[in-house]
């Protein structure tokens, strides 16, 4: 079953609005088909092929534009969804399908960018759940580390300062809930209110972040699921597939594409 908005935004097409795009840079980044994966203040970015990813959930906005031809992905029941970009709100579960070379931008719920995004889904442009945004197809990497870098002015200060703590490495929640002169469970209340998921996963995605700083450093990935807190390859390959619908078998070649395919091989045994 196809989704008739996917339809719609086809149809629709048109370069950036609002705001959220600026079209000389992203004509310029649609061109672009080297695979990458880069981390940034507030994001992340891949570039390259998709797979059948399985079902799963983000920390973050998802954005996903399709270098050339259309992107697509299947929501919690069972809609096929096709558009150039396709936007997925924080904790809403999809599943990515095979496409030759996309451009994911994962963004973060702290930064301003992610407030633009909110927007669009509260104002009913978008809406709740996976939705076509055909304004995003040339959206570039330039656009989202501009505002990316700032912090967002709509979430509650002291939820920014927890996230900026939790982002440095764990704290236990009484701790973190000193630190930012609240109560554990009113903490727990403004994460939940605001985010709509628990620091939990908040907490795991800021490991994902270390795991693939560490990779990209040159670490095995046995050497980088323990420095960023994961209990070896597989506790990794698991949240990694959970949170952002890749593994380490797809993200160290990228990392490091000099990389020996045999070394790739014996270092990503932890995927199987």
């Amino acid at each position: 079953m196809t989704n008739d908005r996917a339809g719609r935004g086809r149809r629709e097409g048109g370069r950036g609005q609002g705001g959220l795009v600026n079209p000389a840079a992203g004509a310029l980044a649609r061109t672009e088909t080297t695979s990458r994966f880069d981390v940034g203040h507030g994001y992340a970015l891949y570039q390259g092929p998709s797979w059948d990813s399985g079902f799963h959930r983000h920390a973050a906005f998802q954005i996903v534009v399709a270098v050339a031809g259309e992107a697509a992905m299947v929501d919690a029941s069972g809609v096929c969804h096709r558009a150039v970009a396709l936007v997925v709100p924080p904790m809403v579960r999809h599943r990515m399908l095979a496409t030759t070379d996309l451009r994911v931008f994962f963004v973060e719920p702290q930064c301003a960018f992610a407030d633009r995004l909110r927007e669009r889904c509260v104002s009913g442009r978008w809406g709740s759940g996976i939705s076509a945004a055909p304004e995003l197809r040339e959206l570039s990497e330039e656009d989202v580390r501009l505002a990316g870098a700032r912090p967002s002015g709509e979430l509650d200060p002291r939820l920014l300062a927890a996230m900026d703590a939790l982002a440095d490495g764990p704290v236990s929640m009484p701790d973190l809930a000193a630190r930012v002169d609240m109560s554990p469970q009113r903490l727990r209340g403004l994460v939940r209110s605001q985010l709509g998921m628990p620091l939990t996963r908040w907490r795991v995605w800021g490991q994902l972040r270390r795991t693939v700083e560490a990779l990209r450093a040159g670490r095995s990935l046995a050497e980088a699921a323990a420095v960023s807190g994961f209990a070896d390859q597989a506790h990794l390959t698991r949240w990694m597939r959970e949170m952002m619908g890749l593994t380490p078998a797809v993200v160290l070649p990228v990392l490091r594409p000099s990389l020996a395919e045999g070394d790739v091989d014996r270092d990503r045994t932890g995927d199987r």
